[in-house]
C-alpha cells in the first residue's frame, strides 16, 4: 500500500467521522424533541378530548377529535422512531464507518465513483452525495461477486456494466485504520484470517464485513420460493440466513416488517445465540420458535407430546430393549411421503364412516349422544369437505343446546340452585328489573292511550308481576351458567374424539389397509400399533406422531394458515421430516421458504435429504421455484480440524479447509474413566490458561453429560456449567453439553468426553461424531478409555497427534 493513499484514507475516514459526529449532535436535540412531543400527547390524550355522546353531533364530534388526537399522536411517534433509527445508525457507524470500498466506472461515462461500503448509508449534507452505502445496496453487491476488472450489478431499472477499477479492503476500530488491502479475490484471506482467529462468543456476530461470494448469492437471492443451502459444518450457513433477513427487510422495507418472517431454530437454547446479529445491524429481530414449541402450543393442554431430544434419547440409549425397533421403524414411516399419503386417504374414508364423537353429557345424563352426532353428520351431503360438514356439525349443536337451556329452565335442580345464590347476584338481577320495569310502565300509559282512541287492550296485559320475572330471570342465568361450558366445548371441537380417530389407525393391518388404501408398512406394524395406542391411552404422543395427529386434526377441524408470514427460515433443515416440510407449506401458504442445513448432521431418524435429486424439498414446489446452494468452504475450523473431520464422512472429501493453521486434533487414551475425568479436568485448565474462553466437553447423550459434569467436578471443574434442554442459553465458560444441543454452535474448544466404539459404533453414530468435533474453531481433543472408535481408527494417522498412552 502506497504511504500517500494510507494518509488520504485517513484524511477521508477523519472527514466522514466529523460529518457523523455533527450530524449525530444536530439530531440528539430533535430525538429528544419528539420523544417528549411524543409522550406529553400520551400524557395529556385525554385532556384534549371531550367526551360528549348526547346527541348524534356530540358522538360525532367527539369521534372526530379523538381520530385527531390519535393521528397527532401517531406522526409525532412515528417521526421520532425514524430520527431514533437514523440516531442509532450514525452511532452504529461512528466506532467503523465502512469496511470496503470500490471503484467503478460505468460503461459511457467519464469519471469513475468511489462506493465506500458500511453496515447502514450516510448522506452528505446535500441530500445526494452517498459517503457511505449500506451493504444491501444493489450497487455494493459487486463488492461481494467481482474482483478488479469487468463488473456489474442489477437494479431495478436493469443491469448496470462498467469496470472495477479498485477494490480495497479496512479494518477500522474506534474510528481509527488497523489495516489496509487491496484484494484481488472476493474477500481478501488477510481479513478472514484475522476475524476467524479470534475466540467463540456467546452470541453469533454479523459477517458483512467478510460476506463469500457464495454466500452473497444465498442472501440476494429474491426470485426463489424454495431456496435450499446445503452447507458443510462451519461453512456460514446461519449467518448467511441471518444477513438475508437484513437483506429482505432492506430491500422490502415497504411491505416486510420483521413480525412477518419466522425462523425455526433448533433448540431454545440457538435463540439467545444469535438474536445480537439484526440489532447489530439495525433491524429488529424476526420471530423465533423451534417446531417443539409449535406443538406444545396446539397440543399441550390435551396431550404431552415427546420431544425430539427424548427421542434422540431413547434412540441413541435403549439398544437392544424390547420394542426398539419396532420403535425404529415407526419413527422412519410416521415421518415419510407415504405415511402422509395415508392420511390423506383416510381423511377420505371418514368423510363416509369411522367419525368418532363424544356425547355431550349434563348433570350425569346425556343431552345429546355421539349417536345422534354421527346420524347428523352423515346424513350431511357427502360432496362436501369433511371440515364444513364438521362446521355444519357444530352449529346444529349449539341451535340443539340453545332449545335444551330454555327447557332445562324448569327443571327441578335450578329450584335449589336459587335457594343458594348470594345477595349480590340477587341485587344484579333486581336492577336489570328495575330497568325492565320502566319500559313496561311506558309500554302502559301507551296502552292507556290506545284504549281512549278505541283499541282494545290485550288481555294477557296485566300488572308487572316483579316476583314472577325476578323467578324467570335467575333461573335463566343459572342454567346459562351451567351450559356456558358446554358452549364452549362445542366452539373448541372437544364434540370430536381426535384422540380415539388417530387411534383406530393403529389397529391392525387390516384395518389400516382398509382405511388408507396403504400397500407398503413397516414389517413390525403390528407392535408398532401396541406402543402407539399405549401412548395415547397415557395421553402421550411419540415426537414422530405429533405432526401426524395435528394433521389429522386439522383435516377434520379445517387447517389453520398463517397468510401474514412472507418468509420461514428453517435451520438445521436436515433434522426435519418430509411430512413436516409439508405441514409448513401448508401453515405457510403464502410464504417464501429457506432451508439451511448439512445432510453430514443428520443425527435425528427422521432426517431428510436437502440435496439429493429426489429430495422431498425440491418437489415440495417444483424444480422451477426451487434454488439449490451448496456451500463446500468451511471457515469455522482451523485446516488441521477440518481435514480431520472430513475424512470421517464418506464424500468428505469435496469439503474445503480454510487456510487457517492451527494445531492438529489430540487423540488420548487412558486407563480407566477416574483417570480420563482427571485428565479433561488439567486439559480445561491448560486451555483455560491459554485464553481460550468457550470450552465444551461435548458427550453422546444427555445421560453421558449428567454424569461427566458430576465426575468432572470431582477432579476439579468447579465451574463447569451443565448445559440440558431447558438451559435458556449459552454463556462464555466450559461446560458440558450432549452432541445434539451444540448443533449451529461453535466453541475455541472442544473436548469429545468419549470417543470410544460403544459411544461412536455403529454406522448411524457416525454423523453424531462428526458433528461433536466440527464445533471446535481452534483446539479439537478426542479421549478414550479402551480402543478408538471406527471412525477414529480409519483416519489417515498424519491427521492427528496422539498423548503418550
Amino acid at each position: 500500500m502506497d504511504t500517500n493513499d494510507w494518509l488520504q484514507e485517513e484524511e477521508r475516514l477523519e472527514r466522514v467521522r466529523n460529518k457523523l459526529e455533527a450530524r449525530i449532535a444536530e439530531l440528539e436535540p430533535e430525538v429528544a424533541g419528539l420523544g417528549d412531543q411524543a409522550a406529553d400527547i400520551r400524557r395529556r390524550f385525554w385532556e384534549e378530548v371531550t367526551i360528549n355522546t348526547s346527541t348524534h353531533e356530540d358522538f360525532e364530534e367527539t369521534f372526530y377529535t379523538i381520530n385527531q388526537q390519535s393521528a397527532l399522536l401517531a406522526e409525532r411517534e412515528r417521526g421520532h422512531k425514524l430520527l431514533k433509527q437514523q440516531w442509532k445508525n450514525m452511532n452504529r457507524l461512528l466506532p467503523s464507518p465502512y469496511f470496503g470500498r470500490i471503484d467503478f466506472r460505468e460503461d459511457g461515462l467519464d469519471h469513475r465513483e468511489q462506493i465506500y461500503i458500511g453496515v447502514s448509508s450516510f448522506v452528505d449534507e446535500d441530500g445526494l452525495n452517498f459517503l457511505i452505502y449500506d451493504w444491501r445496496t444493489p450497487i455494493a453487491s459487486m463488492y461481494y461477486d467481482h474482483s478488479p476488472g469487468r463488473a456489474s450489478y442489477v437494479t431495478p431499472a436493469g443491469r448496470i456494466e462498467g469496470t472495477m477499477e479498485l477494490k480495497r479492503q479496512f479494518q477500522i476500530q474506534n474510528g481509527q485504520i488497523r489495516n489496509l488491502f487491496d484484494a484481488n479475490e472476493t474477500i481478501g484471506d488477510e481479513i478472514l484470517q484475522q476475524v476467524l482467529g479470534k475466540g467463540a462468543d456467546s452470541q453469533m456476530k454479523s459477517i458483512v464485513a467478510t460476506i463469500q461470494k457464495e454466500q452473497n448469492a444465498i442472501i440476494r437471492n429474491d426470485k426463489s420460493r424454495m431456496l435450499i443451502v446445503q452447507g458443510a459444518a462451519g461453512s456460514g450457513k446461519t449467518s448467511a440466513a441471518l444477513q438475508r433477513v437484513a437483506y429482505l427487510l432492506y430491500k422490502h422495507r415497504q411491505t416486510i416488517k420483521a413480525d412477518q418472517i419466522v425462523l425455526f431454530s433448533p433448540n431454545p437454547m440457538f435463540g439467545g445465540y444469535i438474536s445480537s446479529v439484526l440489532p447489530e445491524l439495525g433491524e429488529e429481530n424476526m420471530q423465533q420458535t423451534t417446531f417443539q414449541e409449535y406443538i406444545d402450543y396446539w397440543l399441550g393442554s390435551l396431550l404431552r407430546p415427546e420431544d425430539p431430544f427424548d427421542q434422540i434419547e431413547y434412540v441413541l440409549t435403549e439398544q437392544g430393549a424390547p420394542g426398539y425397533e419396532a420403535r425404529i421403524q415407526g419413527i422412519g414411516y410416521k415421518a415419510s411421503e407415504a405415511f402422509l399419503q395415508a392420511l390423506q386417504n383416510y381423511g377420505k374414508w371418514l368423510g363416509r364412516e369411522g367419525m368418532r364423537w363424544s356425547g355431550i353429557r349434563f348433570r350425569d345424563r346425556d343431552l345429546i349422544t355421539a349417536e345422534r352426532m354421527r346420524a347428523e353428520f352423515y346424513g350431511y351431503d357427502r360432496s362436501l369437505p369433511l371440515f364444513n360438514r364438521v362446521v355444519l356439525l357444530q352449529e346444529w349443536l349449539l341451535k340443539e343446546l340453545a332449545s335444551l337451556e330454555r327447557m332445562e329452565r324448569e327443571a327441578d335442580w335450578v329450584e335449589e340452585e336459587l335457594s343458594y345464590l348470594d345477595a349480590d347476584q340477587y341485587a344484579e338481577v333486581f336492577g336489570m328489573l328495575h330497568k325492565e320495569k320502566e319500559v313496561f310502565d311506558v309500554a302502559e300509559q301507551y296502552a292507556a292511550v290506545r284504549e281512549k282512541v278505541g283499541n282494545k287492550r290485550r288481555e294477557d296485559e296485566g300488572d308487572f308481576d316483579f316476583a314472577r320475572k325476578e323467578e324467570d330471570l335467575l333461573r335463566r342465568r343459572i342454567v346459562k351458567e351451567s351450559f356456558k361450558p358446554l358452549r364452549k366445548k362445542v366452539k373448541k371441537h372437544s364434540f370430536i374424539d381426535i384422540k380415539a380417530i388417530y387411534g383406530q389407525l393403529f389397529e391392525g393391518e387390516a384395518a389400516y389397509r382398509e382405511k388408507t388404501n396403504e400397500a407398503v408398512i413397516p414389517p413390525l406394524w403390528p407392535e408398532i400399533c401396541r406402543q402407539t395406542n399405549e401412548a395415547l391411552l397415557r395421553n402421550e404422543l411419540f415426537y414422530e406422531d405429533a405432526t401426524p395427529y395435528l394433521y389429522v386434526k386439522e383435516l377434520i377441524e379445517g387447517v389453520r394458515t398463517n397468510t401474514e408470514i412472507r418468509y420461514v427460515f428453517v435451520d438445521e433443515g436436515q433434522d426435519y421430516s418430509a411430512f413436516q416440510y409439508e405441514y409448513l407449506k401448508k401453515l405457510f401458504p403464502r410464504a417464501r421458504m429457506t432451508v439451511l442445513g448439512d445432510f453430514g448432521q443428520a443425527i435425528f431418524m427422521q432426517a431428510t435429504s436437502l440435496d439429493a435429486a429426489d429430495s422431498p424439498l425440491i418437489r415440495l414446489f417444483g424444480e422451477a421455484e426451487t434454488s439449490l446452494v451448496r456451500l463446500v468452504r468451511s471457515y469455522r475450523s482451523t485446516r488441521e480440524i477440518v481435514e480431520f473431520t472430513k475424512s470421517m464422512l464418506p464424500g468428505g472429501e469435496e469439503i474445503e479447509p480454510f487456510e487457517r493453521e492451527g494445531q492438529k486434533p489430540l487423540l488420548t487414551r487412558l486407563d480407566g474413566g477416574e483417570k480420563r475425568d482427571a485428565q479433561i479436568a488439567a486439559d480445561i485448565a491448560a486451555l483455560r490458561a491459554e485464553g481460550y474462553d468457550s470450552i465444551a466437553v461435548i458427550t453422546k447423550t444427555a445421560a453421558e453429560s449428567r454424569e461427566a459434569h458430576e465426575s468432572l467436578r470431582i477432579h476439579g471443574g468447579e465451574a463447569l456449567q451443565l448445559i440440558t434442554k431447558e438451559t435458556p442459553g449459552f454463556e462464555k465458560g466450559a461446560m458440558v453439553i450432549p452432541v445434539y444441543l451444540a448443533k449451529g454452535v461453535e466453541f475455541d474448544a472442544v473436548l469429545v468426553y468419549d470417543a470410544s466404539p460403544e459411544a461412536y459404533g455403529r454406522d448411524n453414530e457416525r454423523k453424531l461424531l462428526y458433528t461433536a468435533c466440527t464445533r471446535a474453531m481452534h483446539r479439537l481433543h478426542l479421549y478414550a478409555t479402551g480402543d478408538w472408535s471406527p471412525f477414529v481408527r480409519a483416519l489417515p494417522a498424519n491427521l492427528y497427534e496422539e498423548a503418550p498412552y
